[in-house]
């Protein structure tokens, strides 16, 4: 009776699940959505993609940049970060006391610190004097030109005028500003946001800098999640920049200039790189009106390539170790396509079975039964989605337990899923929970301007944000059976763990 009892609880509550899932998939009339969407695109290049909402007074605006730490130049790594930051500091007529006195002061700060570069570079030959000295006089031109400044001028007029939610993301692939207004103020962000990529100032650069060299030392140096996830995907990838760290290497972080990060932004930044999505209570028809008088300001520049380079197939599992006073950290990698290939729906069902919340194969086994991890994952496109990336898996081990646990019960459940087909009522549940996580993303006005923006950049088309539902159900148990065959082999795999030593 018992058992009987469990059987039929545990059918209704999928039942129920399935229908909760159900009820939010039909209650969006995708193809009603998708028509409601407008695109224009301005003769500098901008694409603009606008959505009426009524519901509030209020729209949310989103500006996504086609470029992220991937696209770092060589020696300049963590720059895609960096301009992130720049670009909350002002521009020519926002932020400044006197934007003449301050742009010759910042020419005072520039030279310095190239001649104080310059010394640097010459390593063991160089004067210590001279950069003791120079040293001096570019922290003297430093303060001079930060006395021009008025800090935070951007965010304080934003939140003057109603705004919230500003912020903005760096990842591999991409660079994301974005926030809400009020309705009425339309043309206010318009004139703002356009302003920021037509006439930037990259005022507190150095100390800017210097937030981020701190950044660095926070979250990699002192962190031993983060030393293992630098290493990790430092092996992961020996050609392609997803292999680079996205804060940068310190000694890029200490040494690029302003003068590089003028030309990144020039090569990046053009109006052809970006998309802005706005969606609430604006008419399309003032909006388009708004960014060819604001945005078409902005002069043409060719859009820049994809990264050329392809990361050669693996030979062999690689492996890397970080010893640290911690707890032993376990992760696990293996190499599959980019977010548009056609087995990505089949290896994001896999993860969700494999690791993906306290239901997950590997959470109930090892954390629940077993107890040898106090948390365990699963996800996809880490580092990133724009290029071939990586499905990993992460546990980290129980008091009393260590990595060799956890490697031989991750592995032995890994293959499993290749040797055995999963029943059908779990794929159900794998797909109703992906349906119900996207149609989450697009409940708000800011959810559905990053979905349109997501999809413009990475698949090149906002209207296969409206085809997701279709990949999604059309996953079956034998394309996860097969995707895992395919990707997760020893020879495509690397390992890496954290093992505790004595401090």
């Amino acid at each position: 009776m018992s058992n009987k009892r469990t059987l039929l609880l545990a059918a209704i509550v999928m039942l129920l699940f399935a229908f909760s899932a159900n009820a939010e998939e039909s209650s969006f009339d995708f193809s009603k959505l998708e028509n409601a969407v407008t695109e224009h695109t301005l003769d500098n290049g901008l694409t603009v993609l606008v959505l009426e909402r009524h519901d509030a007074p209020v729209a949310s605006f989103v500006t996504w940049a086609n470029v992220g730490s991937g696209d770092d130049p060589k020696g300049y790594t963590g720059m895609a970060h960096m301009f992130e930051h720049m670009a909350f500091k002002g521009t020519k007529t926002l932020g400044t006391k006197d934007i003449n006195k301050e742009l010759d002061l910042i020419a005072v700060e520039d030279s310095i610190f190239m001649a104080l570069r310059d010394e640097r570079n010459k390593g063991r030959f160089a004067d210590s004097t001279q950069i003791e000295k120079l040293t001096a006089a570019y922290e003297a031109a430093r303060e001079a030109s930060y006395e021009m400044v008025e800090p935070n001028k951007f965010g304080n007029v934003i939140e003057r005028e109603g705004g919230t939610g500003l912020n903005a993301f760096t990842s591999l692939d991409e660079t994301v500003y974005f926030f809400s207004l009020p309705s009425n103020k339309v043309e206010l962000w318009m004139a703002l946001e356009s302003e920021r990529f037509l006439n930037p100032v990259l005022r507190e650069m150095y100390k800017e800098r210097d937030v981020i060299a701190e950044e660095r030392r926070m979250r990699t140096e002192s962190s031993p999640i983060g030393k293992l996830v630098e290493e990790f995907l430092a092996i992961a990838f020996k050609a392609h920049p997803y292999g680079i760290p996205g804060v940068g290497h310190i000694s890029d972080i200490n040494y690029y200039s302003r003068q590089e990060a003028e030309s990144f932004f020039k090569k990046y930044y053009g109006p052809s790189n970006l998309t802005v999505a706005i969606v609430g209570d604006v008419k399309t028809k003032d909006v388009i009106k708004l960014a060819e008088e604001y945005w078409g300001r902005i002069e043409y520049r060719p859009r820049p390539e994809r990264i050329p380079t392809v990361e050669p197939e693996q030979s062999g599992e690689r492996r890397v170790e970080v010893e640290h006073p911690s707890q032993p950290v376990f992760l696990a990698g293996w190499h599959v396509p980019e977010g548009t290939h056609p087995d990505r729906p089949a290896l994001d069902a896999l993860c969700d079975y494999l690791g993906q919340g306290r239901t997950s194969l590997l959470y109930k086994n090892l954390v629940k039964e077993k107890k040898i991890a106090m948390n365990v994952g699963a996800f996809s496109g880490f580092p990133g989605n724009k290029y071939p990336t990586l499905v990993a898996v992460f546990a980290m081990s129980s008091a009393g337990h260590g990595n060799d646990e956890l490697e031989t019960e991750i592995f032995t459940e890994v293959e499993k899923m290749k040797n055995e087909l999963l029943p059908s009522e779990e794929v159900e549940k794998i797909k109703a929970r992906a349906k119900a996580s996207f149609i989450r993303q697009l409940n708000s006005n800011n959810g559905l301007a990053m979905q349109l923006a997501s999809y413009q950049n990475l698949w090149g088309n906002w209207r296969e944000m409206f085809r997701e539902l279709d990949r999604i159900n059309a996953v079956t148990a034998e394309d996860i059976q097969r995707v895992a065959q395919k990707y997760f082999t020893k020879q495509n795999r690397v390992v890496g763990m954290v093992t505790t030593v004595e401090s």
